[in-house]
């Protein structure tokens, strides 16, 4: 009888191995299996709703996850009807009800106001034209413009699209820039009118509240995707100009190094994500802080066998460690995109 209740308590391997896996999916693989499910007409009504950068990392989750086991597919659909049991229909067009009732109460005037403190910002039409548009064909637009509407647009585009427009801008435009994006506050409707009409012959779908945008943390945001070349010439311009101001946006920036700081369950996912080729050539440049938070966290086989790997490889260029380094940061940024990992930079503060 003993021996019975033994091993029903003992843990199925194979389903251990599913949660194994199932830990390490990220968000977006876990909605792609979600999209595949559904089928093709539910899954392009939900696309819809979707931001341009969402379609595409779905999109291409829903290729990575084609392949799953069907106990590791079981698994995400098992979850995500559990998390659907735990939400409740009370938010659904809140958004709405609340603009509404405020409206009717106060004016239209009076709402304005009061509405811009409480609702988040929404996004006209022009704006969400940007998002899909391509780097080259975003910057022929704003090239010739004032730098502070072309401030404006690099501060709603993706930080890695941003950081395109900027390689492909005039050289002497690019420090004043992403200055004029750090420094970016409240923009009044005038300035979004003048955007929109850059953008889109569609006045009347233009907000009448001011809009906030920009600020030193998007600016180093957009720097931390630009190649390094681009990021030496404005950086070595911007501390000329405004020392102070290069230096704030210097330690918002997120380097190879900060990610140091990644905790333990962080560089197994990064771990995970990318290839121990990329790895090699990444750390060499690393301080020993990086290399020891990733060497640390392989089993000590894959320790001893990835350093032989390493050593055999003998020296490399430069270019190809920062290429490195950059190719883990996109992926460390996405990881911290969809929640898996935290990234830390010099100027955050954790308790």
């Amino acid at each position: 009888m003993a021996k019975k209740q033994q091993a029903a308590i003992e843990i199925d391997p194979q389903q251990e191995e599913i949660e194994q896996q199932y830990k390490t999916m990220t968000g977006s693989q876990r909605a792609a299996v979600i999209m595949l499910l559904l089928g093709e007409q539910h899954a392009a009504n939900i696309i819809k709703y979707l931001e341009p950068k969402e379609v595409s990392v779905v999109g291409a989750s829903m290729v990575d996850v084609s392949d799953l086991s069907q106990g590791l597919v079981n698994k995400v659909l098992d979850d995500f009807i559990e998390t659907l049991g735990l939400q409740t229909n009370l938010g659904l067009g809140t958004a709405d009800y609340v603009q509404k009732v405020i409206k009717r109460a106060l004016g239209d005037e009076k709402a304005a106001t009061v509405l811009g403190k409480i609702m988040p910002p929404s996004s006209s039409k022009g704006l969400e034209i940007l998002h899909w548009m391509d780097a080259r064909s975003i910057a022929e637009i704003i090239s010739d413009e004032h730098p502070q509407i072309s401030a404006i647009i690099l501060s709603v585009l993706e930080a890695d699209v941003a950081a395109q427009v900027l390689g492909f801008l005039p050289e002497q435009q690019r420090s004043e820039i992403v200055q004029r994006v750090a420094t970016l506050e409240a923009i009044q409707p005038a300035a979004m009118r003048e955007l929109e009409g850059l953008l889109t012959q569609q006045f009347s779908n233009t907000s009448a509240q001011s809009a906030n945008f920009g600020g030193v943390e998007a600016a180093a945001t957009i720097m931390n995707f630009a190649n390094a070349e681009v990021v030496s010439e404005i950086m070595d311009t911007m501390t000329l100009k405004d020392e102070n101001l290069a230096t704030q946006i210097q330690d918002k920036m997120l380097t190879f190094d900060n990610l140091a700081e990644v905790d333990n369950k962080g560089i197994q996912k990064l771990l995970a994500a990318t290839g121990n080729e990329v790895l090699m050539a990444a750390i060499r440049g690393a301080d020993e802080g990086t290399k020891e938070n990733f060497l640390s966290n392989m089993s000590e086989r894959a320790r001893l066998l990835f350093l032989d790997d390493m050593e055999a490889k003998g020296p490399i260029r430069i270019a190809e460690v920062e290429a490195a380094q950059k190719n883990i940061m996109r992926i460390a940024r996405k990881l911290a995109d969809d929640g898996e990992i935290v990234l830390v930079g010099k100027g955050d503060d954790f308790v």
